[in-house]
């Protein structure tokens, strides 16, 4: 006779955690070409195999640079989308990268009065239609939004090729960015590529990035990504300090992506809605939370998934007489029939990587 256990659910989590650990969570880059060779008259997308594909493309000298740049920081996989040279807006764009899966988003070279547009749409997506990403965009000084990584450093001269604006230079990145285990942060990832940048004292460097730009600096003997941050900088009570740092934003995407997916491939449709299988889910999730634990990509002991209770009692009110609700104890509640509703509540610390030391040196 079998021996019963967890529905597969667990296993899927489980098997999701182990993979984003020990794959490093390697990120999937969307990049947004203008070039005819692949477009045509409309808007394409395909996955490539690797960096050895690029040269068969038949791309423009600047979308294959692109390609190598991105290819440089190791992603996991490249998704390339092609619209035509006469394309009037990223309309069509938009459309497509909303059926595509990916982490990460780039569009080398994309003209400035663009810049607001695939601003608008990353917003939106991220808000809005569950796209949970980092969008490398140049010069987005009012994005304001933890989806959205301000490249902010042109004038970057090159030890060998072409020089780079921050258009030019974002896909580089991108690909540091997605290639990063999710333990790992970009703060002084060195670039040993880049030759110069624009000079900048340390409070300049400094009011960049509390200005939530992504800045390049040249400690005199290399130039590096001075701190991984977003382009976030507006605090609300909903989200907090911790939704400045790439880092951090790359986590949460991450779980969110996780969890969501396996919920809807295992549950969603397919599970009886009784108390016994809400304590399940909650479990599932816990399980892959301590997997996230021992791989070091949460912090030990601070994270945890259960039945919200205030949220339940709350929906209650709205299918039963609130008064008998009311009078419900707290295990009565959690056991109650919520219909085809679910409600979780979870606490979720990610592990941040270290970035600032004070050392006292006591003579």
């Amino acid at each position: 006779m079998a021996t019963l256990g967890l529905p597969r659910v667990d296993i899927e989590f489980r098997a999701r955690a182990s993979a984003l650990i020990e794959g490093g969570a390697a990120g999937v880059v969307a990049v947004v070409l203008t070039d005819n060779a692949l477009s045509g008259s409309a808007v394409k997308a395909q996955a490539l195999g690797g960096p050895e594909d690029v040269p068969g493309l038949g791309l423009a000298d600047a979308g294959a640079d692109a390609l190598g740049l991105v290819y440089a920081g190791a992603p996991a996989k490249v998704v390339l989308v092609t619209r035509p040279t006469d394309a009037e807006d990223y309309a069509g764009v938009f459309e497509e990268l909303e059926r595509l899966r990916f982490n990460i988003l780039v569009f080398p070279g994309i003209a400035p009065g663009d810049v607001g547009d695939a601003v608008t749409w990353v917003k939106d997506a991220y808000e809005n239609k569950e796209k949970k990403m980092l969008a490398v965009l140049p010069n987005a000084d009012a994005a304001d939004h933890p989806a959205i990584v301000n490249f902010a450093t042109s004038g970057i001269v090159a030890a060998e090729g072409p020089n780079y604006t921050a258009a030019g230079y974002a896909p580089r990145i991108a690909g540091i960015i997605a290639g990063k285990d999710l333990s790992e942060g970009v703060t002084y990832q060195p670039l040993p590529e880049v030759a110069q940048v624009p000079g900048l004292s340390r409070a300049e460097a400094d009011a960049l990035i509390a200005a939530g730009k992504l800045v390049l600096y040249h400690d005199g003997e290399k130039a590096k990504i001075a701190r991984g941050v977003t382009s976030f900088v507006t605090t609300t009570e909903s989200r907090g300090d911790d939704y400045k740092k790439i880092k951090i934003v790359r986590i949460l995407n991450q779980v969110y992506d996780d969890i969501k997916k396996t919920l809807e491939d295992s549950y969603i449709g397919k599970i009886n809605n009784t108390y016994v299988n809400k304590l399940l889910i909650a479990t599932a999730v816990n399980n892959y939370y301590e997997t996230l634990e021992r791989g070091g990509v949460l912090n030990a002991g601070m994270n945890a998934c259960e039945i919200d209770v205030a949220e339940q009692r709350a929906y209650l009110k709205t299918i039963m007489d609130p008064a008998a609700v009311a009078a419900m104890t707290e295990q009565q509640v959690k056991e109650a029939d919520t219909r085809d509703k679910v409600f979780l509540a979870s606490t979720l610390r990610p592990l941040d990587s270290i970035e600032d030391i004070k050392l006292v040196v006591n003579l």
